[in-house]
């Protein structure tokens, strides 16, 4: 029978799906058919009817339908109970890429109904005034704990569920079975994504059914099961594996023979018989049943590489592995599978074993760095490690054998224990060879040789080097004769002061290499030499090279030093870079010069500088040229310079020019005056400075000590025989008068009042000393002497001053002829000590050091004195020009104070 089935949504009319179900019936069988609605059945009324007809070809047309039933209506809203709003469907559970419709009811009418799905808003469609729904097309998996979903019409009206996604379940891969000892079959499958989810449990699980014996097991792992193989020799087996969940069913299915699903299990490996270059590995099978004959596969793994072998077997195996290295740690696997019907390889099984230690294989490569200074040569041996392959074992000390060729004498080994790679010999002039040799444990290696020649060898030029980009690209002639091979040495760092030696020995044959190095760096020199080795193993100089890995702009540029400035000219002169601090190759120098007129002299030409100003450059091509000369420069003016090198990268730095201003064209001659000039002044006082004391003695002597002047003797009196020194309360003196004076000149004398003319007086300048009274009984007589250059106060230190003179003064003439015994004296003295004095000098004024006289009238004189207080001692004295004395006595004024000399008595 056919049967039609129409449901309606909301109300009968609305017909929103048509199903035909077709079955074969009984009489009073009952049929089930079930409808799974999209939008949940809480969400809105349904209506459902069904009619039917036969469909069987023994009944004749024509067929009619039935009629339709009567309405069969389903409402779940009734079963909400009395919450005020609720969210359909309630923790539904789908497979991700499903259609979903969600409904929000609420017991009131409904308006502004926002809904979201994991916090995106979703667009909302109203079915009736309580009920609003949205649509979720191809929901996507976020999480295992579900979707939110949440609905409100107000803070008070709110409801939300939970979607939970599952992944879609998948069909089994890679099913297969087999066996290790024909009593168990394992099978194995690959599951794909896993469908559980944290809160609803889809219910996935896996079935193995065997259709032969109709066996069924429910497999507890998700991607493997054990089938226990039955006793009654069961061959061919017929596994279909059902995977199961909450949403679907999948199904895979495998036919098999047992005997071609055999896997031998894992081999047990051992080893013996190790070497240093031969190890024997055994191993072992569990017995699979008939003694089944097996292939195994035997990998040796070693110093970075693979190597293979086969070997065929029951049940115990072994092979000899050979041509191994010795101290080498090998790893050494085996696996098999059935001879017969190959299923699959047994899992692997491998050991570690490390072969024995040999002597070295090889000798060391060794190298040598020669210094010669005063007499005695330093020689730095230098050796590289043996390889791990040469050293065949843990190197644990090197042997150095120093043979003397010159003078034969015992030979003595020197071990210098490892890792260290090289020493220094002390060495003469004499010619040696070095054996140096390698040991280990086992022994020793064969010998390397090399010849330090007692001849210094000879200098070759330096050429430049060729770079590419592998490197250094190194070639020279090729040498005729007993030539054995070549060594081209360099350093690899350069820069850093300490040359870390490396080299490379060729062939024979060979006349050119590249050399490379990580340790090259841009801008740094690296110098090579190529040796050749003759046959008895000394080592000549062939050719020197030099070269830049990648040349760099330099970072510096030269210090200037500017000379021979001219009106006209100036030179300007560097000196060379240390090679250390070339960053490549000088090609030349820019000298970039400013003139103020802004002209560029002949030879230059305008260049912009790297700060876009404007200037003239001269080029100079010739490296070695370190002076330069500017000329053509106008007098008097300011010129700017600078310089700098160049290469075939770029020039050094701009840095800040240097002024000069040219001189006037005839400031040479003022020199050429005044340096002389200069030069002789200089010289005048150095020599003055060194004939000080002489200088000081012609110049200015000392003031004679008054102690021993020698008019001490002369005017000793009777009554103080031993007085030594002039004294003020020892005499009163009233003048002091030189005669000899210019025409016309007088000299007054306080006593008389009288003038005396120098033409009266003929004989030569003499010292008068003219005391107060005639009859004076007093203390001896004293000389004093005022000194108006100190122009000391002398009120109240007894210095000499006006003394009252008694009216019965003598007259001029009686005071004369009562000294005249004294005055000869005197002259005669100063005849004798002075020498006679030249006509036409100078008189010069004595002036001594005392105090002018006290202030007041001079000729004054107070009634009663105070008694004089004893002379101050004579200090430094000097003599100074008449006119510079002071000022002419009046008439009226007292010359008692006043000495005059003439220009002889200056010593005194």
């Amino acid at each position: 029978m056919v049967f039609q089935i129409e449901i309606s949504r909301i109300n009968t009319s609305n017909v929103i799906w048509v199903d035909y179900y077709s079955t074969t019936v009984k009489w009073n069988q009952v049929l089930h058919w079930s409808w799974e609605s999209e939008l949940p059945l809480e969400c809105a009324t349904h209506f459902v009817r069904i009619r039917s007809r036969v469909d069987d070809a023994r009944v004749p047309e024509p067929r009619f339908w039935s009629n339709w039933s009567s309405w069969k209506e389903v409402n779940e809203q009734n079963s909400l109970g009395h919450k005020a709003s609720s969210v359909f469907p309630v923790d539904k559970l789908v497979e991700e890429g499903s259609n979903v419709t969600i409904c929000y009811i609420s017991r009131s009418h409904q308006n502004n109904v926002s809904c979201y799905l994991d916090g995106v808003r979703m667009h909302v469609e109203q079915l009736d005034p309580n009920v609003s729904a949205f649509h979720v097309n191809n929901v996507a998996f976020v999480r295992e704990t579900g979707t939110n979903i949440f609905c409100e019409m107000d803070p008070k009206d709110d409801a939300g569920t939970v979607l939970f996604v599952s992944k879609v379940l998948e069909e089994p891969k890679d099913f297969s079975c087999e066996t290790q000892d024909f009593k168990t079959l394992h099978c194995t499958w690959d599951p794909g994504s896993d469908t559980s989810l944290v809160r609803k449990q889809p219910y996935q699980s896996y079935t193995l059914f065997e259709s032969f014996s109709g066996e069924k097991r429910l497999c507890e792992h998700k991607n493997w099961c054990d089938w226990q193989i039955a006793q009654d020799s069961q061959e061919m087996y017929n596994f279909t594996l059902v995977a199961e969940n909450y949403l679907r069913k999948r199904s895979v299915n495998i036919l098999f023979n047992l005997t071609h699903r055999v896997r031998p299990m894992t081999p047990k490996v051992f080893f013996k018989n190790i070497s240093a270059t031969n190890a024997t590995m055994t191993w072992r099978v569990h017995s699979t049943g008939n003694h089944r004959t097996l292939l195994c596969q035997i990998e040796l793994h070693g110093e970075g590489k693979v190597i293979q072998h086969n070997a065929s077997i029951k049940v115990n195996g072994e092979y000899l592995l050979s041509e191994l290295e010795p101290d080498t740690q090998y790893m050494a696997r085996v696996h098999c599978g059935d001879a017969n019907h190959f299923w699959k390889w047994s899992e692997w099984s491998g050991e570690n074993f490390t072969t024995l230690e040999a002597a070295p294989s090889e000798a060391p490569d060794v190298w040598r760095d020669v210094k010669s200074e005063l007499g005695n040569r330093t020689v730095t041996l230098f050796w590289k490690p043996l390889s791990k392959s040469h050293a065949n074992g843990k190197i644990r000390f090197y042997n150095v054998i120093v043979e003397n060729l010159d003078k034969p004498s015992e030979l003595e080994p020197v071990p210098i224990p490892a890792p260290a790679n090289h020493t220094k010999l002390a060495l003469d002039q004499c010619s040696y060879r070095i054996h140096v040799t390698a040991n280990n444990s086992v022994g020793t290696s064969p010998a390397s040789v090399i010849v330090i020649s007692g001849d210094p060898g000879n200098q070759v030029e330096e050429e430049r080097v060729n770079v590419t980009a592998d490197g250094f690209s190194l070639s020279w002639k090729p040498q005729s004769g007993d030539v054995t091979g070549y060594v081209v040495e360099w350093c690899d760092r350069p820069q850093d002061g300490s040359c870390d030696l490396q080299w490379e020995n060729l062939g024979p044959n060979t006349t050119s290499t590249v050399i490379s190095s990580d340790a090259f760096r841009p801008g740094v020199r690296y110098n090579f030499r190529i040796y050749g080795i003759s046959t008895k193993r000394i080592a000549y100089l062939l050719e020197q090279k030099t070269g830049y890995s990648q040349e760099l702009a330099p970072l510096v540029n030269p210090q200037v030093v500017m000379s021979n400035l001219t009106s006209h000219s100036f030179t300007l002169s560097w000196k060379d870079y240390p090679t250390e601090t070339q960053r490549s190759f000088i090609r030349g120098y820019h000298v970039y010069l400013k003139p103020k007129e802004g002209q560029c002299h002949p030879g230059f030409e305008k260049a912009a500088l790297s700060d876009n100003s404007v200037c003239c450059k001269y080029k100079i091509d010739k490296p070695e040229q370190k002076t330069f000369v500017v000329e053509n420069l106008q007098p008097e003016s300011i010129y700017e310079f600078f310089v700098t090198p160049f290469t075939s990268v770029g020039e050094g730095p701009l840095d800040a020019f240097t002024k000069v201003t040219t001189p006037d064209e005839h400031s040479h001659l003022l020199i050429r005056i005044i340096l002389p000039t200069v030069f002789c002044v200089v010289l005048i006082m150095i020599v003055c400075y060194l004939n000080s004391q002489w200088m000081k003695e012609k110049c200015y002597p000392d003031i004679p000590d008054p102690y021993k002047s020698s008019v001490l003797s002369l005017i000793k009196s009777k009554e103080n025989p031993h007085l030594t020194i002039m004294s003020v309360k020892d005499c009163i003196p009233d003048a002091i008068e030189v005669i000899n004076k210019p025409e016309g000149s007088k000299i007054q004398f306080s006593g008389t009042r009288n003038s005396l003319t120098e033409t009266e007086i003929t004989k030569p300048a003499y010292l008068y000393l003219l005391p107060a009274e005639k009859n004076y009984s007093g203390p001896g007589p004293c000389i004093c002497f005022e000194n108006f250059t100190y122009n000391q106060a002398a009120s109240n230190s007894g210095s000499c001053g006006h003394v009252p003179v008694p009216p019965t003064a003598p007259s001029q003439r009686g005071l004369l002829t009562s000294l005249e015994n004294l005055l000869k004296a005197l002259e005669k003295n100063y005849m004798n000590s002075q020498g006679e004095i030249p006509a036409g000098e100078t008189t010069l004024n004595y002036v001594s050091q005392l105090a002018s006289p006290m202030s007041g009238d001079k000729d004054s004189l107070p009634t009663d004195p105070p008694v004089p207080a004893l002379c101050s001692e004579y200090k430094m004295q000097m003599a100074i020009p008449l006119g510079l004395a002071s000022p002419p006595l009046s008439e009226n004024s007292s010359v008692s104070s006043v000495t005059l000399l003439d220009q002889g008595d200056h010593h005194h």
